[in-house]
């Protein structure tokens, strides 16, 4: 499948067709194409992954732009509520995994193509089916492919596929994949912290990779 679009350069904003999604699948991927944040700089340089003529190999395209985030701008952890704005990410050249995560879903919905959020964990070491590591929370984007379906994309880290992913919240936008809050009271002496452990599985009879994730509380609060 190809992206045709037709690309007005100058001061004016770039301009695309939709993306040729089958008739019954579009209107249950228009929430997902819907533009987080419409911005003709950001359409400007998601055009550049098309070509001359203003097509695509949707294979193509996808990989490119997942390995072009991964090794042009900068990962960072960045502890500041919410997300960048895609422009400011783009004018930084760098940004948390979420934030990297928003300007390939940014840019892929400038173009039409149906993208969402996802949060959870990143598996660095699942070589060892039986050891259990650090879970390291993370975010990438899942991308609607016709024939495939939902393919996950990692722009962090440049990864295609799920492998080393552990899916927690697939969302629209990030601020619906925001953890649960609340307040406990207690001492100043206390101690409050949280670990999160992961451990990659294989599902009995089925070859499965599953994804296990194991939380527990310090100080005798579990």
């Amino acid at each position: 499948m190809a992206i045709v679009a037709r690309v007005l350069v100058g001061a004016v904003c770039v301009a695309h067709d939709p993306f040729a999604y089958a008739a019954e699948d579009r209107s249950d991927l228009a929430r997902f194409i819907a533009p987080l944040s419409p911005h003709c700089e950001l359409n400007r340089w998601a055009a550049k992954f098309l070509r001359q003529d203003g097509s695509a190999d949707t294979r193509e395209l996808l990989v490119d732009l997942t390995r072009t985030i991964n090794q042009n701008f900068k990962h960072v952890a960045r502890h500041e509520k919410g997300t960048q704005d895609p422009i400011k990410t783009l004018k930084l050249g760098s940004g948390s995994c979420r934030d990297l995560a928003v300007l390939m879903i940014g840019a892929l919905r400038s173009l039409g193509i149906a993208a969402r959020f996802v949060s959870g964990y990143l598996n660095l070491d699942d070589d060892d089916d039986d050891r259990v590591t650090g879970g390291n929370t993370h975010a990438w984007v899942q991308v609607y492919v016709p024939g495939p379906g939902w393919v996950d994309f990692d722009p962090s880290s440049g990864m295609v596929g799920n492998r080393n992913l552990v899916h927690v919240a697939v969302v629209r936008e990030p601020r619906e994949a925001i953890p649960l809050q609340g307040t406990w009271i207690g001492t100043a002496s206390d101690h409050l912290a949280m670990n999160v452990a992961v451990k990659v599985i294989t599902a009995t009879g089925a070859g499965a990779r599953l994804g296990q994730v194991d939380m527990a509380q310090d100080a005798g609060l579990q």
